[in-house]
């Protein structure tokens, strides 16, 4: 090859680079989470009554960043059977947790119930009746910017309980969102691969500083959610 040609070749490939980069997102977050334990913060959330609910699922940073969106966690978890809170209506003061990352306490940014199959409706029905439900906090400080979603699931129980945690709803919830994710699940032309690993050593085993005294066994689920 000439070195006419070789300086135009590269020209060209260097001018398609940005085209590129648009059709094909790079991923840009370099780990999983960061543990919020290393920097201050906690995996217990603030729940407001003198304890915390576990952080007892985490959607890695790995994951498509489309997925770690609101948008995104919001379509994703329609795929496996959750959806926005009935017409839009949230009953209770949101909880707050601190992820370690620098942004200190910060509100949830947003809760998501069980569908019962229709996500237009079906969360009014978890609303009655109970079911599994979870907040999500996102860890984006400038300490620790891993864009993971930390999210707090536990089974409810109905209205006239006042939607007080069942017995074993933190360890129950985690279990029932996992084995919805597990796999392969699409909603609204978007179609999502995920895979768990579990995780110990981040939250405690038993019942101290827990909401309502509910015991836990300390396990963590990592989900990676790809966009296939």
């Amino acid at each position: 090859m000439r070195k006419t040609e070789a300086v135009i070749l590269s020209a060209f490939v260097l001018a398609l680079a940005p085209l590129c980069s648009l059709a094909y997102p790079l991923q840009t977050n370099a780990v999983e989470f960061f543990n919020p334990l290393d920097n201050g913060g906690s995996m217990l959330d603030d729940a407001g009554s003198g304890g915390g609910e576990p952080l007892n699922v985490i959607i890695s940073g790995f994951s498509s960043p489309a997925v770690l969106t609101d948008s995104g966690i919001v379509n994703f978890a329609r795929a496996i059977g959750f959806s926005t809170e009935c017409l839009g209506i949230h009953l209770g003061d949101p909880q707050s947790a601190n992820l370690g990352d620098g942004n200190g306490s910060v509100n949830q940014t947003i809760e998501l119930r069980q569908d019962y199959g229709d996500p237009d409706l079906g969360t009014c029905l978890e609303t009655l009746i109970g079911g599994n439900h979870f907040r999500v906090f996102r860890q984006n400080g400038p300490s620790a910017n891993s864009g993971a979603l930390f999210l707090a699931v536990s089974l409810e129980e109905d209205l006239d309980q006042n939607h007080t945690i069942s017995p074993d709803g933190y360890n129950g919830g985690r279990d029932q969102l996992v084995s919805n994710a597990v796999g392969t699940h699409a909603f609204n032309g978007v179609t999502y691969a995920t895979v768990a690993r579990q995780i110990t050593g981040l939250l405690p085993v038993g019942s101290a500083g827990v909401n309502h005294g509910i015991s836990i066994d300390g396990m963590v689920t990592l989900l990676t959610v790809t966009i296939s």
